[in-house]
């Protein structure tokens, strides 16, 4: 595949287990990369299952404020700036279809409303003030699923009979009302692209739930989590649409940008 020059690049990077480490949630090994990034005015749209409460610092901390963000697995999207500016709430009627399942169902499932700030810090090595940020939810609800597989399928059936869907990532079931990452992606793309200008998307992600973003892209990149499963094979990835890291987490994520920006400068217009 060609290289595109700088001025088309845009990138979108799932966190957890990509940009972040899976453990420490540390971007550390990335810094070479993201410092690049920002000396080029290269937009970094961060695509994630974390809330806007969550993105907004570390958006600033990235030094990416500015650009917009895929908020909580693509069911909302997060405006440049220090403000959640989302203007739905869908949480309160995600809660209220879960407690309208029958017990045998809705007791396999906890999600994070089900648990105190100490109970999400423990389950998600998030900090105590990282974990209330991740409960101050607006689209989607994320949480463990403590059943069999046959039960399961029947749980996410009846959810999806209400208008739910379910999307499994690399820790966490995840309900919303729909959206994922790979329709924002285009969403956002549609935003930069000018008259002689079409962006070039890249986007980089670990678990099943980045597989459509990832296919979506005109390049993917699959970075390799050996906290799970991963992404089985990829029909683009015979013709080198999609890649996979060579490393995992922040230096995977590092390594293949650094490569993509040296490519893309030399086609610099």
């Amino acid at each position: 595949m060609n290289a595109p020059g700088i001025q088309e690049l845009i990138i979108f990077s799932d966190l957890d287990g990509t940009l972040l480490d899976h453990r420490t949630y540390s971007h550390a090994p990335a810094a070479p990369a993201l410092e690049r990034l920002r000396e080029l005015q290269v937009p970094l749209i961060l695509a994630s299952s974390k809330t806007a409460a969550e993105i907004i610092p570390l958006r600033r901390e990235l030094g990416f404020a500015h650009c917009e963000a895929i908020v909580e697995n693509g069911s909302g999207i997060l405006e440049g700036g220090d403000a959640d500016n989302a203007t739905e709430d869908k949480y309160p009627l995600i809660r209220q279809a879960l407690d309208r399942l029958p017990a045998t169902l809705r007791e396999q499932y906890q999600g994070f409303a089900d648990w105190s700030t100490e109970q999400v810090s423990e389950r998600t090595g998030l900090s105590l003030a990282d974990a209330g940020n991740a409960r101050k939810r607006r689209f989607s609800e994320p949480g463990l699923w403590l059943g069999n597989e046959r039960d399961k399928a029947i749980f996410v059936e009846t959810l999806t009979a209400m208008g739910l869907t379910a999307q499994q990532g690399g820790r966490f079931l995840t309900l919303s009302f729909g959206g994922n990452k790979a329709e924002r992606m285009v969403e956002i793309a549609a935003r930069y692209a000018t008259p002689g200008k079409t962006p070039f998307v890249v986007a980089l992600g670990d678990a099943s739930n980045d597989l459509a973003m990832i296919e979506q892209a005109d390049l993917g990149v699959i970075i390799p989590n050996p906290a799970h499963d991963g992404i089985p094979q990829c029909p683009g990835e015979t013709t080198g649409r999609i890649i996979r890291a060579d490393a995992a987490g922040p230096a995977g994520w590092n390594q293949v940008i650094m490569s993509l920006l040296d490519r893309a400068e030399k086609n610099r217009s």
